[in-house]
């Protein structure tokens, strides 16, 4: 193969390799645009990078209802602090807190309420160097009314005969 035909295949490929950077770059500013559109009142931490897969929203406005999944290299204790300064401002009002391995703080606001479970992610180089591994934080936020019914799954008992279900979907 000569020279030629090489740097070509050089040159190809890292364009495909710094297309997939691009391409990563446009997902975040878009869905970052369209997160601060719904969750416009809601903080979320400058760092943290919106994974695709896991993240799903619904509604708008204060009618949202969905779960954003972050990755943020800050450690869990530092997101903590975030979340304890910036919602305050931002109107929300702390419910519910339970801090552990496993960081769970419940938030409200006009009916509204908002789960924050923040967990060490655990992984990568810097674990293993014994530094920040930083954080993995599933914000999921639902809006009054959004539950119906108490027991929305009572159809899926086998246990229970028909006429149980009858009488507890009538109550």
């Amino acid at each position: 193969m000569s020279k030629r035909a090489n740097f070509g295949c050089v040159l190809i490929f890292a364009s495909l390799m710094s297309g997939c950077g691009l391409v990563g770059d446009v997902y975040q500013e878009e869905s970052r645009r369209i997160i601060n559109y719904l969750l416009a009142d809601f903080p979320l931490p400058n760092d943290a990078e919106i994974q695709k897969v896991p993240t799903v929203i619904l509604g708008t406005g204060t009618g949202i209802a969905g779960r954003i999944v972050l990755e943020s290299d800050l450690s869990p204790a530092e997101n903590l602090i975030f979340y304890g300064n910036s919602t305050q401002g931002a109107g929300w009002g702390l419910v519910s807190s339970t801090v552990a391995e496993e960081i769970i703080l419940i938030y409200t606001k006009e009916g509204r309420h908002a789960t924050i479970e923040i967990l060490r992610r655990g992984r990568g180089i810097g674990a293993i160097a014994g530094g920040s591994s930083g954080s993995q934080i599933t914000i999921s936020v639902v809006h009054p009314g959004a539950i119906q019914e108490q027991n929305p799954y009572l159809a899926l008992d086998t246990q229970r005969s028909g006429l149980d279900r009858a009488i507890a979907q009538k109550d």
